[in-house]
């Protein structure tokens, strides 16, 4: 009968080397930022004013991305729906005529809206818009032949997508000029100012860290 030989009692288990220890650390934190990077909340800065005075040139901003469901990353596949965007949240989402580019403006339309503008008022679904957040840098009035800034035909928002415009009206390059932003396109909601820069006066905007975005 073969007999199995005992571990000495004074044995011990090898210890990890601390770079091992470390280069784990490591790789955990890089999977572990990834991952809410790609399915909670992501970093943004804001490169221009079209969401003045909302969002200022040089803010940085937190957007949930799990809000509006967890999705597929490159397929941008919804495997968890949560809620799809409402009227009045500001979205971050893929431009539809660079996807390569990240947009951010304030949603307008849902699915199913009527929407129309005359003279920079805003109408959906017939009823007045009462937008105290916008602000307006021309008091001049552009016919509808001209552009579609101020005066927009009634158009209705597709099935599956939004109908977003900026904060700051006269200047923001938005669905009024290009169309409306599929569901599939939309990464978050934007919810807070986590940091402020104000590159003209070379300074911090510490008023504005911590700001609510609403």
């Amino acid at each position: 009968m073969k007999l199995k030989k005992k571990s000495p009692k004074n044995q011990t288990i090898p210890k990890k080397s601390r770079l091992r220890e470390n280069i784990e650390a490591i790789l955990f934190a890089i999977v572990l930022a990834l991952f809410i990077r790609t399915f909670i909340i992501q970093a943004f800065k804001i490169p221009s004013g079209s969401m003045k005075e909302t969002l200022l040139i040089g803010d940085h901003i937190l957007v949930n991305k799990f809000i509006y469901g967890v999705k597929l990353p490159f397929l941008q596949k919804t495997i968890i729906p949560v809620k799809e965007p409402d009227r009045g949240d500001i979205v971050v989402f893929k431009f539809p005529k660079d996807p390569e580019k990240d947009f951010i403006k304030r949603v307008v339309g849902i699915s199913g809206d009527h929407i129309v503008i005359r003279d920079k008022k805003v109408y959906v679904n017939g009823e007045l818009e009462d937008e105290k957040h916008i602000i307006h840098m021309d008091p001049g009035i552009l016919p509808a032949q001209y552009s579609r800034r101020d005066n927009l035909e009634s158009l209705t928002v597709p099935p599956d997508s939004i109908f977003v415009m900026g904060d700051n009206r006269d200047n923001s390059h938005d669905g009024r000029f290009w169309g409306f932003v599929n569901l599939k396109a939309v990464k978050g909601q934007a919810f807070i100012i986590y940091w402020s820069w104000d590159k003209n006066n070379y300074g911090v905007r510490w008023g504005r860290i911590g700001d609510i975005l609403r």
